[in-house]
C-alpha cells in the first residue's frame, strides 16, 4: 500500500515499538494518525505534532481489555477523521503471572479491535477497504515454553490473521491482513526476561536470553512499515535482527467431502 495521504490508526502507539512506528509512518507521508492507548504520552504527542506539521495527529484514550471502550474509540475516530485506511494492532504485554491480562491484551484485544474496525473498513458495508496489521511475535511462530502464556496468545494472533486473510473474507471486506512477528527488540518488554518466566526453573536459561542478539526499535519499526507497504494479504513476516523473512505454513489437514 502507498501510505501517502492515508489515515492510520495505531493501537498501543506509545509502547516500545509503537512510538518508533509512529515516526516511520509519518515519515512515509500519511495524512492522519490516530493513536489509541490506555494513557496519553503528552511529550511524545507534542514532539510528533511539532515534527510532522503536515499531518493531523490525534490521541484517543481506550482500554484494550474492554470491548465497550474499544467500540467507543473506533466510533470517535470515525467521527473525527471520517475514515481510516490502516489499522495496526500493536498492544502487547509479557505478564506470565497475570493470565487474564495477558490473554485480554495480547489476543482478545487484537480480535476485538479488528472486529470493531471492520464495519468501518469493509467494502460490503460501504467502506473503502484497507489493511490491518497484527503485531505477533517470533513466539507466535515457534515455542517459548519459558513464556508459555505469552506464546499461546501470540500463536492465537498469528492464526487469527491467517484466518481473516481467507480469500472469501477478502472478497467481502476488501481488507488485507498482514501479520508481523518481531524477534527480540530493544524495548521494556525485552528487559529482565528471567523475572518474567512462567516457572522459576526457567530463570537461568532466561538470564542467557537477556544477552541474545536483538534489534533496535527503530529498525523493527522500519521493517513493519516496509511490510505494510509491500506485503501481501495473508503474509506472515518474521522481523528478526534487522531482517525480514516471509513464513510459509504447510497444509496439514483439509476436509474431505
Amino acid at each position: 500500500m502507498d501510505l501517502n495521504g492515508k489515515n492510520v490508526i495505531y493501537s498501543g502507539g506509545f509502547g516500545g515499538i509503537g512510538q518508533h512506528c509512529l515516526k516511520e509512518l509519518l515519515s512515509n507521508g500519511i495524512k492522519t494518525l490516530a493513536i489509541l492507548d490506555v494513557k496519553e504520552n503528552k511529550e511524545i504527542l507534542a514532539d510528533l505534532q511539532k515534527a510532522y506539521r503536515a499531518a493531523t495527529i490525534i490521541f484517543i484514550q481506550f482500554d484494550i481489555t474492554n470491548k465497550e471502550s474499544i467500540a467507543a474509540a473506533f466510533k470517535e475516530v470515525v467521527e473525527r477523521i471520517k475514515h481510516f485506511d490502516v489499522l495496526i494492532n500493536g498492544c502487547g504485554v509479557l505478564m506470565e503471572h497475570n493470565i487474564d491480562i495477558t490473554i485480554e491484551v495480547n489476543l482478545l484485544g487484537v480480535i476485538r479491535s479488528t472486529l470493531a474496525a471492520l464495519p468501518y473498513m469493509a467494502k460490503n458495508n460501504g467502506g473503502r477497504g484497507g489493511v490491518i496489521v497484527n503485531i505477533s511475535s517470533v513466539a507466535g511462530l515457534d515455542l517459548m515454553p519459558y513464556f508459555s502464556i505469552y506464546t499461546t496468545t501470540k500463536h492465537g494472533v498469528t492464526a487469527f490473521g491467517r484466518c481473516m486473510a481467507d480469500q472469501k473474507a477478502f472478497d467481502q471486506f476488501g481488507v488485507s491482513f498482514i501479520t508481523v512477528c518481531p524477534g527480540i527488540t530493544e524495548t521494556n518488554l525485552a528487559a529482565d526476561y528471567h523475572k518474567k518466566v512462567t516457572f522459576d526453573f526457567y530463570q537461568e536459561y532466561c538470564k542467557k536470553l537477556n544477552t541474545a542478539k536483538r534489534q533496535s526499535g527503530e529498525i523493527c519499526a522500519k521493517n513493519i512499515v516496509k511490510v505494510l507497504r509491500t506485503g501481501r494479504n495473508g503474509g506472515i513476516y518474521m522481523l528478526d535482527v534487522g531482517e525480514i523473512k516471509e513464513i510459509t505454513y504447510p497444509e496439514f489437514w483439509k476436509a474431505e467431502f
